[in-house]
Protein backbone atom coordinates (compact mmCIF):
# COMPACT_ATOMS: atom_id res chain seq x y z
CA UNK A 1 0.00 0.00 0.00
CA UNK A 2 1.24 3.36 -0.86
CA UNK A 3 1.98 5.75 2.28
CA UNK A 4 -0.52 8.02 0.48
CA UNK A 5 -4.32 7.88 1.87
CA UNK A 6 -6.82 8.93 -0.44
CA UNK A 7 -9.60 10.10 1.58
CA UNK A 8 -12.97 11.02 -0.74
CA UNK A 9 -14.88 14.33 0.88
CA UNK A 10 -18.31 15.09 0.51
CA UNK A 11 -17.62 19.03 0.92
CA UNK A 12 -21.20 19.72 1.06
CA UNK A 13 -22.29 18.41 4.52
CA UNK A 14 -23.28 20.03 7.96
CA UNK A 15 -23.04 23.09 9.08
CA UNK A 16 -21.10 25.63 7.45
CA UNK A 17 -19.94 23.63 4.44
CA UNK A 18 -17.56 23.67 2.09
CA UNK A 19 -15.68 26.09 4.64
CA UNK A 20 -15.60 24.11 7.74
CA UNK A 21 -14.92 20.90 5.58
CA UNK A 22 -12.15 22.75 3.40
CA UNK A 23 -10.95 24.35 6.60
CA UNK A 24 -10.61 21.55 8.13
CA UNK A 25 -8.46 19.64 5.19
CA UNK A 26 -6.32 22.97 5.38
CA UNK A 27 -6.08 22.63 9.05
CA UNK A 28 -5.10 18.58 8.72
CA UNK A 29 -2.66 19.33 6.18
CA UNK A 30 0.35 21.06 8.66
CA UNK A 31 0.00 17.57 9.96
CA UNK A 32 1.70 16.09 7.39
CA UNK A 33 0.43 12.77 7.87
CA UNK A 34 0.12 11.81 4.39
CA UNK A 35 -3.49 12.12 3.56
CA UNK A 36 -4.39 13.91 0.04
CA UNK A 37 -8.32 14.36 -1.12
CA UNK A 38 -10.93 14.05 -3.57
CA UNK A 39 -13.40 16.89 -2.61
CA UNK A 40 -16.71 16.60 -4.49
CA UNK A 41 -18.85 19.25 -4.60
CA UNK A 42 -19.66 23.10 -6.02
CA UNK A 43 -16.15 23.94 -7.36
CA UNK A 44 -16.38 27.46 -7.19
CA UNK A 45 -17.28 27.41 -3.82
CA UNK A 46 -14.37 25.20 -3.15
CA UNK A 47 -11.88 27.14 -5.32
CA UNK A 48 -12.81 30.68 -3.17
CA UNK A 49 -11.58 28.49 0.39
CA UNK A 50 -8.52 26.31 -0.73
CA UNK A 51 -6.65 27.78 -3.33
CA UNK A 52 -3.27 28.94 -2.55
CA UNK A 53 -4.21 27.36 1.07
CA UNK A 54 -2.11 23.95 0.53
CA UNK A 55 -0.72 22.49 -2.15
CA UNK A 56 -1.84 21.48 -5.24
CA UNK A 57 -0.80 18.56 -5.51
CA UNK A 58 -2.71 17.36 -2.53
CA UNK A 59 -6.16 17.45 -3.64
CA UNK A 60 -8.41 17.12 -6.99
CA UNK A 61 -11.98 18.43 -6.78
CA UNK A 62 -15.38 16.78 -8.41
CA UNK A 63 -17.52 19.34 -9.33
CA UNK A 64 -21.34 19.10 -8.56
CA UNK A 65 -23.98 21.41 -7.73
CA UNK A 66 -26.41 18.63 -6.34
CA UNK A 67 -26.46 18.09 -2.60
CA UNK A 68 -27.47 16.01 0.05
CA UNK A 69 -30.00 18.39 2.08
CA UNK A 70 -29.99 18.03 6.05
CA UNK A 71 -33.66 17.71 6.08
CA UNK A 72 -33.99 15.29 3.31
CA UNK A 73 -35.30 11.70 4.27
CA UNK A 74 -32.84 8.50 3.34
CA UNK A 75 -35.51 7.91 0.52
CA UNK A 76 -35.65 11.29 -0.63
CA UNK A 77 -31.68 11.61 -0.38
CA UNK A 78 -31.82 8.02 -2.59
CA UNK A 79 -33.67 9.54 -4.98
CA UNK A 80 -31.77 12.76 -5.48
CA UNK A 81 -29.85 11.13 -7.77
CA UNK A 82 -26.52 10.32 -8.30
CA UNK A 83 -25.13 12.99 -9.05
CA UNK A 84 -25.11 14.23 -5.26
CA UNK A 85 -21.71 15.43 -3.90
CA UNK A 86 -22.85 12.43 -0.94
CA UNK A 87 -23.19 9.87 -3.73
CA UNK A 88 -19.79 10.62 -6.03
CA UNK A 89 -17.93 10.68 -3.16
CA UNK A 90 -18.98 7.09 -1.62
CA UNK A 91 -19.07 5.68 -5.43
CA UNK A 92 -15.51 6.49 -5.58
CA UNK A 93 -14.60 4.84 -2.80
CA UNK A 94 -16.57 1.58 -4.61
CA UNK A 95 -14.70 2.50 -8.00
CA UNK A 96 -11.16 2.08 -5.85
CA UNK A 97 -10.48 5.47 -6.45
CA UNK A 98 -10.00 6.61 -2.77
CA UNK A 99 -9.35 4.14 0.10
CA UNK A 100 -12.18 5.57 2.48
CA UNK A 101 -15.05 8.26 2.74
CA UNK A 102 -16.09 10.71 4.82
CA UNK A 103 -19.37 13.60 5.07
CA UNK A 104 -20.64 15.44 7.44
CA UNK A 105 -23.89 15.37 6.11
CA UNK A 106 -27.38 13.48 6.72
CA UNK A 107 -26.34 10.36 9.02
CA UNK A 108 -29.53 8.40 7.60
CA UNK A 109 -29.01 9.66 3.91
CA UNK A 110 -25.06 8.64 4.34
CA UNK A 111 -26.39 5.09 5.38
CA UNK A 112 -28.60 4.65 3.12
CA UNK A 113 -26.41 5.90 0.05
CA UNK A 114 -23.83 4.12 1.34
CA UNK A 115 -25.71 0.79 1.16
CA UNK A 116 -26.94 0.97 -1.89
CA UNK A 117 -23.03 1.72 -3.38
CA UNK A 118 -21.10 -0.79 -0.89
CA UNK A 119 -21.28 -4.81 -0.05
CA UNK A 120 -21.37 -6.07 2.73
CA UNK A 121 -18.44 -8.37 4.22
CA UNK A 122 -19.04 -11.59 3.83
CA UNK A 123 -20.49 -13.11 6.65
CA UNK A 124 -21.74 -10.18 8.03
CA UNK A 125 -25.63 -9.03 7.98
CA UNK A 126 -25.98 -5.58 9.32
CA UNK A 127 -23.38 -2.64 9.05
CA UNK A 128 -23.18 -0.80 12.95
CA UNK A 129 -22.10 3.27 13.58
CA UNK A 130 -19.33 3.04 16.14
CA UNK A 131 -17.59 5.63 17.73
CA UNK A 132 -15.01 7.04 20.18
CA UNK A 133 -15.77 7.53 23.78
CA UNK A 134 -13.06 8.83 26.22
CA UNK A 135 -12.59 6.59 29.39
CA UNK A 136 -10.12 6.87 32.56
CA UNK A 137 -7.55 5.19 30.77
CA UNK A 138 -7.97 5.82 27.33
CA UNK A 139 -10.14 5.58 24.59
CA UNK A 140 -13.24 2.99 23.99
CA UNK A 141 -15.11 1.77 21.13
CA UNK A 142 -18.74 1.60 21.40
CA UNK A 143 -21.25 0.30 18.64
CA UNK A 144 -24.28 0.04 17.62
CA UNK A 145 -25.24 3.84 18.12
CA UNK A 146 -28.09 4.04 15.97
CA UNK A 147 -27.79 2.47 12.49
CA UNK A 148 -29.85 -0.84 13.45
CA UNK A 149 -32.94 -0.61 16.42
CA UNK A 150 -33.11 -4.29 16.83
CA UNK A 151 -30.74 -6.59 16.72
CA UNK A 152 -29.92 -9.98 17.00
CA UNK A 153 -27.38 -12.36 19.04
CA UNK A 154 -25.75 -13.11 15.96
CA UNK A 155 -25.32 -9.13 15.02
CA UNK A 156 -23.94 -8.42 18.54
CA UNK A 157 -21.51 -11.06 18.04
CA UNK A 158 -20.50 -9.58 14.45
CA UNK A 159 -20.81 -6.10 16.91
CA UNK A 160 -17.87 -7.56 18.58
CA UNK A 161 -15.92 -9.06 16.09
CA UNK A 162 -16.18 -5.40 13.98
CA UNK A 163 -15.68 -3.44 17.03
CA UNK A 164 -12.50 -4.92 18.15
CA UNK A 165 -11.00 -4.89 14.59
CA UNK A 166 -11.92 -1.21 14.52
CA UNK A 167 -10.03 -1.17 17.99
CA UNK A 168 -6.64 -2.76 16.93
CA UNK A 169 -6.52 -0.51 14.08
CA UNK A 170 -6.49 2.27 15.72
CA UNK A 171 -4.56 1.29 18.70
CA UNK A 172 -2.24 -1.84 17.76
CA UNK A 173 -0.57 -2.20 20.14
CA UNK A 174 -3.07 -2.69 22.98
CA UNK A 175 -5.81 -5.65 23.42
CA UNK A 176 -9.27 -5.46 22.56
CA UNK A 177 -11.38 -6.03 25.73
CA UNK A 178 -15.12 -6.20 24.97
CA UNK A 179 -18.02 -5.98 27.00
CA UNK A 180 -21.93 -6.27 26.34
CA UNK A 181 -23.64 -3.15 27.84
CA UNK A 182 -26.98 -4.14 29.76
CA UNK A 183 -29.26 -3.30 33.24
CA UNK A 184 -26.57 -5.49 35.16
CA UNK A 185 -23.59 -7.25 35.85
CA UNK A 186 -24.44 -10.66 36.79
CA UNK A 187 -24.87 -13.65 34.16
CA UNK A 188 -28.87 -13.61 34.35
CA UNK A 189 -29.60 -10.10 34.00
CA UNK A 190 -31.29 -8.41 30.43
CA UNK A 191 -33.37 -9.77 27.77
CA UNK A 192 -33.47 -13.21 26.07
CA UNK A 193 -31.23 -11.96 22.96
CA UNK A 194 -28.51 -10.35 25.23
CA UNK A 195 -28.17 -13.36 27.23
CA UNK A 196 -27.87 -15.77 24.01
CA UNK A 197 -24.82 -13.32 22.90
CA UNK A 198 -23.30 -13.44 26.62
CA UNK A 199 -23.30 -17.12 26.03
CA UNK A 200 -21.90 -17.06 22.76
CA UNK A 201 -19.00 -15.05 23.06
CA UNK A 202 -18.38 -16.37 26.62
CA UNK A 203 -17.65 -19.99 25.12
CA UNK A 204 -16.56 -18.72 22.01
CA UNK A 205 -13.00 -17.56 23.42
CA UNK A 206 -11.69 -15.73 20.46
CA UNK A 207 -8.17 -15.12 19.65
CA UNK A 208 -8.78 -11.31 19.22
CA UNK A 209 -10.34 -10.12 22.13
CA UNK A 210 -11.06 -10.75 25.37
CA UNK A 211 -14.79 -11.04 26.70
CA UNK A 212 -15.46 -9.04 30.02
CA UNK A 213 -19.12 -9.97 29.96
CA UNK A 214 -21.88 -7.05 30.73
CA UNK A 215 -21.11 -3.45 31.65
CA UNK A 216 -24.20 -1.00 33.15
CA UNK A 217 -24.04 2.17 31.77
CA UNK A 218 -22.63 3.74 35.03
CA UNK A 219 -19.38 1.88 34.21
CA UNK A 220 -19.11 3.33 30.62
CA UNK A 221 -16.20 5.51 31.26
CA UNK A 222 -13.66 3.78 33.94
CA UNK A 223 -11.53 1.91 31.64
CA UNK A 224 -12.37 -1.67 32.50
CA UNK A 225 -12.90 -2.13 28.92
CA UNK A 226 -11.91 -0.42 25.70
CA UNK A 227 -15.14 -2.03 23.39
CA UNK A 228 -18.74 -1.66 24.18
CA UNK A 229 -21.17 -3.45 22.44
CA UNK A 230 -25.31 -2.62 22.09
CA UNK A 231 -28.21 -2.34 19.95
CA UNK A 232 -28.55 0.63 18.52
CA UNK A 233 -31.40 1.83 20.51
CA UNK A 234 -30.05 1.12 24.08
CA UNK A 235 -26.05 2.38 22.38
CA UNK A 236 -27.96 5.91 20.71
CA UNK A 237 -29.71 6.49 24.25
CA UNK A 238 -26.26 6.02 25.97
CA UNK A 239 -24.38 8.21 23.33
CA UNK A 240 -27.08 10.94 24.04
CA UNK A 241 -27.22 10.86 27.87
CA UNK A 242 -23.37 11.23 27.88
CA UNK A 243 -22.67 13.78 25.89
CA UNK A 244 -25.73 15.44 27.58
CA UNK A 245 -24.13 15.24 30.74
CA UNK A 246 -20.82 16.55 30.03
CA UNK A 247 -22.22 19.43 28.12
CA UNK A 248 -24.25 19.43 31.73
CA UNK A 249 -21.06 19.64 34.06
CA UNK A 250 -19.07 21.46 31.91
CA UNK A 251 -21.74 24.59 31.35
CA UNK A 252 -22.50 23.90 35.55
CA UNK A 253 -18.57 24.38 36.18
CA UNK A 254 -18.15 27.39 34.19
CA UNK A 255 -21.34 29.28 35.53
CA UNK A 256 -19.85 28.55 39.11
CA UNK A 257 -16.39 29.91 38.56
CA UNK A 258 -17.74 32.92 36.24
CA UNK A 259 -20.02 33.71 38.76
CA UNK A 260 -18.51 34.92 41.80
CA UNK A 261 -15.31 37.00 42.62
CA UNK A 262 -14.09 33.78 44.83
CA UNK A 263 -15.38 31.72 41.13
CA UNK A 264 -12.81 33.46 39.44
CA UNK A 265 -9.87 34.17 41.80
CA UNK A 266 -10.09 30.26 41.88
CA UNK A 267 -10.66 29.63 37.87
CA UNK A 268 -7.36 31.82 37.49
CA UNK A 269 -5.28 29.53 39.96
CA UNK A 270 -6.58 26.65 38.72
CA UNK A 271 -6.58 27.96 35.28
CA UNK A 272 -3.72 24.33 34.36
CA UNK A 273 -6.23 21.75 35.66
CA UNK A 274 -9.73 23.65 33.76
CA UNK A 275 -7.94 24.03 30.49
CA UNK A 276 -6.95 19.90 30.93
CA UNK A 277 -10.33 18.87 32.15
CA UNK A 278 -11.62 21.39 29.64
CA UNK A 279 -9.49 19.36 26.70
CA UNK A 280 -10.57 16.06 28.16
CA UNK A 281 -14.27 16.56 27.61
CA UNK A 282 -14.19 18.45 24.25
CA UNK A 283 -16.43 16.60 21.60
CA UNK A 284 -14.17 17.73 18.78
CA UNK A 285 -11.37 15.39 19.78
CA UNK A 286 -13.64 12.14 19.78
CA UNK A 287 -15.37 13.30 16.30
CA UNK A 288 -15.78 10.56 13.61
CA UNK A 289 -18.35 8.03 13.81
CA UNK A 290 -17.33 5.09 11.35
CA UNK A 291 -19.92 2.39 9.84
CA UNK A 292 -18.69 -1.07 9.63
CA UNK A 293 -19.75 -4.10 7.97
CA UNK A 294 -19.78 -2.59 4.85
CA UNK A 295 -16.76 -3.71 2.56
CA UNK A 296 -14.60 -0.26 2.22
CA UNK A 297 -14.74 2.22 5.58
CA UNK A 298 -17.69 5.07 5.96
CA UNK A 299 -16.96 7.98 8.39
CA UNK A 300 -19.30 10.39 9.38
CA UNK A 301 -18.10 13.45 11.06
CA UNK A 302 -20.40 15.24 13.21
CA UNK A 303 -22.80 17.43 11.19
CA UNK A 304 -22.52 20.36 14.17
CA UNK A 305 -18.84 20.20 14.47
CA UNK A 306 -15.91 23.20 13.88
CA UNK A 307 -13.13 23.05 11.35
CA UNK A 308 -10.64 21.15 14.15
CA UNK A 309 -13.50 18.22 14.71
CA UNK A 310 -13.59 17.44 11.11
CA UNK A 311 -9.59 17.74 10.72
CA UNK A 312 -9.73 15.48 14.05
CA UNK A 313 -12.14 12.98 11.86
CA UNK A 314 -9.60 12.87 8.88
CA UNK A 315 -7.15 11.97 11.75
CA UNK A 316 -9.19 8.98 12.29
CA UNK A 317 -9.66 8.16 8.48
CA UNK A 318 -6.31 7.74 8.62
CA UNK A 319 -5.72 5.44 10.97
CA UNK A 320 -8.06 3.01 9.87
CA UNK A 321 -6.80 2.81 6.75
CA UNK A 322 -3.28 2.48 8.20
CA UNK A 323 -4.66 -0.28 10.34
CA UNK A 324 -6.53 -2.07 7.58
CA UNK A 325 -9.28 -2.35 9.31
CA UNK A 326 -11.69 -3.82 6.84
CA UNK A 327 -9.07 -6.89 5.99
CA UNK A 328 -8.89 -7.38 10.25
CA UNK A 329 -12.62 -7.67 10.27
CA UNK A 330 -12.46 -10.22 7.46
CA UNK A 331 -10.12 -12.46 8.73
CA UNK A 332 -11.45 -12.10 12.36
CA UNK A 333 -14.67 -13.40 11.27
Amino acid sequence: MSDLIKIAVDAMGGDGSPKKVIDGIIHNKKTDNGNIFKIFGDQDEIKKHIEGKINDSSYEIVHTSNVVKSTDSPLEAAKRGKDTSMWLAIESVKKKETDIVISAGNTGALLVIAKLNLKMIENIDKPALSALWPNKKGMSVVLDLGANIECSSKNLVDFSIMGSSLYKSLYPNEIPNVALLNIGSEELKGNETIKETYQTLNDKKSKNFDFAGYIEGNELMNGKVNVIVSDGFTGNVALKTAEGTANFITSELKQALSGSILGKISSILNISNLKKFKKRLDPRLYNGAIFIGLDSPVVKSHGGTDFIGFSNSLNVCNKIVKGNLIDKIRSNI
